[in-house]
């Protein structure tokens, strides 16, 4: 017996509609179901399956409130019927119907899942009518808790995730001011392949690195991730340069384990005293000083990008001069790809650098958060990139009376 009905009793014409669906193949047990429900004021929509195999199927088209279960189906018994019902409905209300002579069934059915249990013979509208209401409510608020639980673990595993690729600077004596700032583009996404650091090294120098894994998604996040990691790590053991990212690309290699990712990074070494930065480009685009006079970007010399050319890359260090006063800018192309305004064309360097110019002086945190909300306002959605901005400002620098080491060569690695 199979069919679909929607009653919607005069005495009850508000209220919600249940959608119920009933496993019995007895044709006088489910007419004896259907009256009840009738009996009951409710206003309800019923459908009939005869058999395990045909609920699975109107499970699997149709949203259920609530699940009424006969034990004793052609395909399935007792507590086994109740194991898969909930296989295949886990969030639905499931309450199961039993015989007279069944003491334990009802009992053994609730702990394999079952909302409730109603004995056939015995069951009265007023009875069923509470039983069917409290089963769906508490299905719900399982259900709603379940959400809520797997909400609060994927924030947790975002938060996890954000302090691997945005950690707490490493500062000792600096006096530089960081400020970093990371967006994943793609929608709902946890997180991308940019990262950054930040690690002032036993040579007193200051350290950075800003990346971009080629590609969105767990991979590039899980690879930027090693990365940040394996920079830190070798910027504190006394790697530099040239050497540092020969070492990274090693790492890079290793852990994309056969997909064809690559990564462009810029690393810096800022010498407060001397008042010089060493930057190193992996096909990465140049930084931006800014000084009293403006921004500008920074003119530097390139290497390829991590990954292309495994083993036959070199990397040109650049040494700039800094001001007294000043702040360098580090980003991704998340910051420059997008749209500017509604023209169609590519925001670029020089729109990135003319909008800077029409920005209010700020605090460097209030300054860097306003690019990123004009730059996505002139992009209007029409185009989504990782991002990572990483700003260091510094002011006069300082005075030191003991004379400097020879590990605080910028370029030079540091002896173990």
């Amino acid at each position: 017996m199979t069919e679909v009905m929607t009653v919607v009793p005069e005495a009850s014409s508000e209220g919600p509609v249940y959608r119920i669906l009933l496993i019995e193949d007895d044709p006088g047990d489910a007419l004896l179901v259907e009256e009840l429900l009738h009996d009951t004021g409710m206003r309800f929509a019923l459908t009939t399956r005869t058999t395990l195999a045909e609920a699975r199927a109107e499970l699997a088209g149709s949203p259920i409130d609530c699940i009424l279960l006969d034990l004793h189906l052609p395909d399935v018994a007792g507590v086994d019927a109740v194991t898969a019902v909930r296989g295949l409905a886990p969030h639905t209300a499931v309450i199961v119907l039993t015989g007279l002579s069944e003491d334990r069934a009802g009992t053994e059915a609730m702990a394999a899942g079952a909302q409730d249990y109603l004995v056939k013979g015995k069951v009265e509208a007023d009875l069923l009518r509470r039983t069917l209401r409290y089963a769906v409510y508490r299905s719900r608020t399982e259900r709603a808790s379940a959400q809520a639980q797997a909400t609060r673990l994927r924030a947790e595993e975002n938060a996890r995730l954000e302090r691997s690729l945005l950690p707490q600077p490493m500062l000792d004596t600096s006096t530089v001011r960081v400020t970093s700032r990371y967006l994943p583009g793609a929608a709902m996404a946890l997180l991308g392949g940019d990262f950054l650091d930040v690690v002032e090294g036993d040579d007193g120098l200051l350290h950075a690195v800003v990346g971009d894994v080629s590609g969105h998604g767990p991979d590039a996040a899980a690879l930027g991730v090693c990365l940040r990691i394996a920079w830190r790590s070798l910027v504190l053991g006394g790697h530099r340069g040239d050497d540092l990212l020969h070492l990274m690309e090693r790492i890079l290699i290793a852990e994309r384990d056969g997909r064809q990712l690559f990564a462009t990074c810029t690393l810096l070494t800022l010498d407060q005293r001397s008042g010089t930065v060493v930057l190193h480009l992996a096909g990465h685009h140049e930084p931006l000083l800014t000084t009293a006079e403006g921004t500008r970007e920074v003119s530097a010399e390139h290497g390829i990008a991590l990954g292309i050319v495994p083993g036959e890359c070199s990397w040109p260090s650049t040494v700039v001069p800094l001001p007294a006063t000043g702040a360098l800018t580090v980003y991704t192309d998340g910051l420059i790809e997008g749209h500017n305004g509604t023209k169609g064309e590519r925001l670029g360097v020089e729109g990135l650098l003319a909008l800077i110019g029409n920005l209010p002086s700020a605090d460097p945190a209030d300054h860097v958060d306003l690019l990123i909300k004009e730059t996505q306002t002139l992009n209007a959605g029409r185009h989504s990139d990782d991002l990572a901005v990483l700003r260091l400002d510094w002011g006069d620098r300082p005075t030191r009376s003991r004379e400097p080491r020879e590990a605080e060569d910028p370029v030079k690695p540091r002896t173990p």
